[in-house]
């Protein structure tokens, strides 16, 4: 099983309650195709980078996790489908993002360095 990365922005229309069921409902659908949820990371609502369909802000979730390969395919096609969802991206991770989200999970980036360790570098 490959590991992946998916960004869904929802439209800003909907209360903060709908779009954690919308949210939970394409995590359902992930953890029903066999899917293994790592991470998820609820971002709230942003402003976007340009306007889309009229609208200048959106939800942001981050979702990682395992998953076959069809799977994917059904997931962005309920994507597509569900008209609340503006965009979404998803990533298949090389070694290289797993290792990278592993140490954000665990802090690494957060902790202050030492004075001795700051001379060391």
């Amino acid at each position: 099983m490959q590991q992946y990365e998916t960004v869904i922005v929802l439209t800003p229309l909907l209360s903060e309650e709908t779009a954690k069921e919308v949210i939970a409902s394409f995590s359902k659908l992930l953890t029903d195709g066999g899917a293994e949820i790592v991470q998820e990371d609820n971002w709230g609502l942003k402003k976007l980078a340009y306007p889309i369909q009229k609208k200048t802000t959106g939800y942001y979730h981050l979702t990682e996790y395992r998953a076959p390969g069809e799977l994917i395919n059904k997931l962005e096609i309920q994507f597509r489908r569900d008209e609340r969802v503006l965009r979404f991206l998803t990533i298949a991770l090389d070694k290289h993002a797993i290792a990278y989200n592993e140490k954000k999970r665990s802090g690494a980036f957060n902790q202050k360095k030492t004075k001795t360790e700051e001379a060391a570098s």
